[in-house]
């Protein structure tokens, strides 16, 4: 697989049923057995929810009129007649992500939704622009963008009779920590924020760190490390230099060359000339541009109202030490009266319960949410109501 600098060398047994080898891939070698079975295994996902649901649960669509697309998702709420309910908006991490934040076999935010709504608090899950339902196209849009698609769904709440207009909050997670202090400025119907694994830091540090962190819990040595940060580093001086993407494209297609001319010729028969060309075009991408310079903090500083802030002890793609104290800082700085930041023991990115954090581990979790982070979640939104 050029393009993934990847490789799997294996021997097949005399029945055809097994092969055993190494797969190698970005200077590491790990032992991979498939075995033929008669059908797949099926994933086990305890905290999965299965209908039939003790609340409603209602196919919706909305329009962002400024961008001129069409938003779908799922709307749940309570089953009693005690509305009108508080709501949530849930914003997903990066990436083409659709309503239930797929990833792994696991549906986060379906799990998440379940919880909240049992607890009494409605809750809207979109798919992002053009995964699922929705429409628009998420080739070309920035964080900015994606805002804008949120900010879509809290007025569709505003329009639902059963939801509390005074009650609206968000929780994002991943890239969604970012664009929920950026809407709480923005808007007077933002109740309250949740950020889960938000960012405190500009794009390029989480960048620089998720690297390194990632690079070590897969084995890479400290020489490894330092070059890939050194090429990361002259990525983003053009980035930062050439506003203008075309003239920031010569310019990475410089670099690239040069680092391609330095090759040796085995790697270049492996495909990491083209697996270069792939990474390079990416990081002239309008969110990867956008991303890499935004810092979360002066936003933060702005945020008036209640925000939970929280981070997994184990997360290498938003590390919670260097994250968490930026958000407090920036809260406090802003005069913020009511702010909650928080570290939950042994979670990952996905606030599962991990061993190292690493995202190889994602998949092979069966939990999909702690019960410690549903639960902290759901406590803190329920004083915030009272």
């Amino acid at each position: 697989m050029k393009r993934f600098l990847a490789s799997f060398e294996a021997k097949i047994n005399s029945e055809f049923t097994e092969m055993s080898g190494n797969w190698k891939q970005g200077g590491l070698e790990l032992p991979l057995v498939l075995k033929r079975t008669e059908k797949a295994t099926k994933l086990n996902r305890p905290q999965e929810p299965q209908k039939p649901f003790p609340y409603n649960d209602e196919e919706v669509s909305y329009e962002n009129k400024k961008a001129g697309n069409k938003l779908a998702g799922t709307l749940t709420t309570p089953r009693d007649n005690k509305g009108p309910f508080p709501a949530v908006v849930l914003i997903t991490g990066s990436g083409a992500q659709d309503r239930n934040e797929a990833i792994f076999g696991h549906k986060p935010f379906l799990v998440l939704a379940d919880h909240l709504t049992r607890q009494g608090v409605a809750v809207l899950r979109v798919d992002d622009r053009g995964v699922g339902g929705s429409t628009g196209s998420g080739a070309t849009a920035t964080t900015e963008d994606f805002a804008e698609d949120v900010l879509a769904g809290v007025e569709y709440l505003k329009s639902r009779k059963e939801i509390d207009p005074k009650h609206i909050g968000l929780i994002g997670h991943s890239e969604g920590g970012i664009i929920a202090p950026m809407l709480a400025t923005r808007s007077g119907d933002i109740a309250f924020i949740v950020m889960m694994a938000g960012t405190g830091l500009p794009g390029e540090e989480i960048i620089h760190l998720q690297a390194e962190l990632i690079a070590k819990a897969a084995g890479s040595g400290e020489k490894e490390i330092a070059e890939s940060r050194k090429m990361q580093e002259r990525i983003f001086a053009v980035i930062k230099s050439e506003k203008d993407p075309k003239e920031a494209e010569k310019k990475l297609n410089a670099l690239r060359d040069e680092i391609t001319a330095g090759m040796p010729e085995d790697m270049k028969k492996a495909g990491a000339d083209k697996a270069l060309d792939a990474q390079f075009k990416s990081v002239n991408s309008p969110w990867f541009r956008y991303f890499t310079t935004y810092d979360p903090r002066p936003a933060l500083t702005k945020v008036k109202c209640p925000v939970l802030a929280i981070n997994g002890e184990r997360d290498l793609q938003v590390p919670y030490k260097e994250n968490l104290g930026a958000i407090e800082a920036a809260l406090k700085a802003g005069g913020n009266k009511d702010f909650t930041v928080i570290k939950l023991p042994e979670l990952n990115h996905l606030f599962q319960k991990a061993q190292t954090g690493s995202p190889s581990e994602y998949g092979t979790i069966e939990e999909t949410i702690s019960p410690l982070a549903l639960q902290t979640i759901s406590d803190w939104i329920k004083k915030r109501l009272k």
